[in-house]
C-alpha cells in the first residue's frame, strides 16, 4: 500500500472517529522555527540544555538558569503556530461538532498549541510563559520579554522559577491522570514529531494500543515507536497533519 493510500485510510478513520488523542513533541514546533531541545542547536553559551534544566542547576546558579530561559522566551516570542498546529485546532473543532472527544497532550513548553487556540490541552512538561514561586508555590502567567532576572513573587517576594518540569522532577499527577484517561479511551492516537525517547510519553503508544486504539506516527524519521504503531509516515508535521484533514 502506498503512502498516499495509507494517508487516505487514516483520513477516513479520523472522519469517522468519536475519540482522538494526539501527542506532540519538538518536531511540530521545529516547523515554527523553534530549535529542538537536543543536538547542536540545543546549545547556549556552551551549556547543554540538559545541564540547565535541573533543580540542581537552579539551586546552584538561578541567575544563569533564568538567563537561559529569558533567551528561550525571547526566541519563542518571535514564533507563531504553523499549519500543523492550526490543523489540530480544526481536528478538535470537527470532532466536537459531532459530539466527539479530542485531547491534545504535548511535551512542548512553548505554548504554541494554546496560541493556536487548541482547547483541550495537557502540557506535560509545563509552559515557559508561566512561573511558580519557590516559597508559596503560586503559579501565574508571565509574558515579560525580557523578563526581570531573577523575577520575584508579588505575594511573598520570594524568587520565581519557570513552571517547567525539569530533569529529576515528577510530572504533575493530574496531568498524568488526564493523559492516561485520554490514551485509554481514544479510538485513534496520533503521535506527531516526538523522538519516542522520553518517558512516560515514550510508553503512550503501547498504552493506547493495549486499549484498542489505532496508533499513527508522523515524524521526520523513524523512532523506537515506529515498530509498535499501526501506521508511520515520514515528513514534516506542517505537511502531514493538514493532509490528514484533506488540506493541502
Amino acid at each position: 500500500m502506498g503512502v498516499e493510500q495509507s494517508l487516505d485510510d487514516v483520513r477516513l478513520r479520523l472522519a469517522q472517529a468519536r475519540a482522538v488523542t494526539v501527542l506532540t513533541g519538538s518536531g511540530i514546533s521545529a516547523d515554527s522555527g523553534i530549535p529542538t531541545f537536543r543536538g547542536t542547536d540545543g546549545l547556549w553559551n556552551t551549556f547543554r540544555a540538559e545541564d540547565l534544566a535541573t533543580p540542581e542547576a537552579f539551586a546552584q546558579d538561578p541567575h544563569l538558569v533564568w538567563k537561559w530561559y529569558n533567551w528561550r522566551r525571547e526566541l519563542i516570542a518571535t514564533k507563531h503556530p504553523n499549519a500543523a498546529h492550526e490543523a489540530l485546532v480544526e481536528m478538535e473543532r470537527r470532532l466536537e461538532s459531532r459530539a466527539g472527544r479530542f485531547h491534545l497532550i504535548t511535551q512542548n513548553v512553548d505554548g504554541l498549541h494554546r496560541a493556536a487556540e487548541s482547547r483541550h490541552v495537557t502540557e506535560l512538561h509545563g509552559n515557559i510563559w508561566r512561573v511558580r514561586c519557590t516559597r508559596c508555590e503560586g503559579v501565574s502567567d508571565n509574558r515579560d520579554v525580557p523578563i526581570q532576572i531573577p523575577p520575584m513573587c508579588i505575594q511573598c517576594r520570594a524568587m520565581l522559577r519557570p513552571h517547567i518540569v525539569w530533569f529529576g522532577e515528577a510530572l504533575a499527577e493530574e496531568d498524568l491522570r488526564t493523559s492516561y484517561e485520554a490514551l485509554e479511551s481514544c479510538e485513534i492516537l496520533l503521535i506527531i514529531g516526538t523522538s519516542g525517547l522520553v518517558y512516560p510519553a515514550a510508553s503512550f503508544a503501547p498504552v493506547a494500543k493495549a486499549a484498542g486504539a489505532y496508533v499513527v506516527e508522523l515524524n521526520l524519521e523513524t523512532t523506537p515507536s515506529t515498530e509498535v504503531v499501526d501506521g508511520a509516515f515520514q515528513g514534516r508535521a506542517k505537511d502531514l497533519v493538514p493532509a490528514l484533514l484533506g488540506q493541502r
